[in-house]
């Protein structure tokens, strides 16, 4: 099963949840990690990572129905779907099918979205652009400002091209899997607050 395809030229980000055997765990996530590291050998990957039950941001232990997430995350739909339609992503498939219950879930995001959405739990209504914008500035300025003092000093003798791709990516690590996701917590009643009573 597929995710919808996603406009052309913007990041997609995939989130596939899957129920895992009582029993299975070591076996799924052995085989889930080779899954996501054959992903990266792909063009235009961007970044795959494993959640395990109670690693999500949401403060939920995620322990009821076993449940684990996976990210992976491409810089454009087609690199997306030529992952998602290769002989390897189906002998992957078939590797952790034995392990996992019930159907996968997948839900596609663009752009900087997936930051900004809990992976389970009830489903909330997106921040307006303005506040997805000031929390996003948030966690780059101080992330940018830390690179410039410690990282890019170091690099001074590289050449502009692969030492901007070196910086960007990291800021682009940073944020997916440390500061943004601490963010939308923290913030999460100012970007997603409660309806006011009627």
């Amino acid at each position: 099963m597929n995710a919808p395809a996603a406009a052309s030229g913007k990041p997609v980000t995939v989130l596939v949840t899957r129920r895992v055997k009582a029993g299975h765990e070591a076996a799924f996530e052995a085989a889930m990690t080779q899954m996501i590291a054959a992903a990266a050998t792909f063009s235009g990957h961007l970044g795959g990572h494993l959640i395990r039950p109670g690693e999500d941001a949401s403060g939920d232990d995620g322990r009821e129905g076993n449940l684990y997430h996976v990210i992976f995350a491409y810089d454009s739909a087609e690199h997306l779907a030529a992952w998602q339609s290769s002989p390897v992503r189906s002998l992957g498939l078939t590797a952790v099918a034995p392990h996992t219950e019930g159907e996968q879930q997948l839900r596609q995001l663009t752009g900087l979205a997936h930051w900004f959405v809990d992976p389970k739990g009830p489903k909330l209504t997106p921040p307006p652009r303005w506040k997805v914008a000031i929390v996003t500035w948030l966690g780059i300025f101080p992330t940018v400002l830390f690179l410039f003092l410690t990282v890019v000093p170091l690099l001074a003798d590289w050449p502009l091209v692969p030492r901007t791709m070196l910086v960007t990516a990291l800021v682009v690590l940073i944020m997916t899997w440390g500061v943004a996701p601490r963010l939308t917590q923290w913030l999460k009643p100012w970007l997603h607050p409660a309806p006011k009573p009627a």
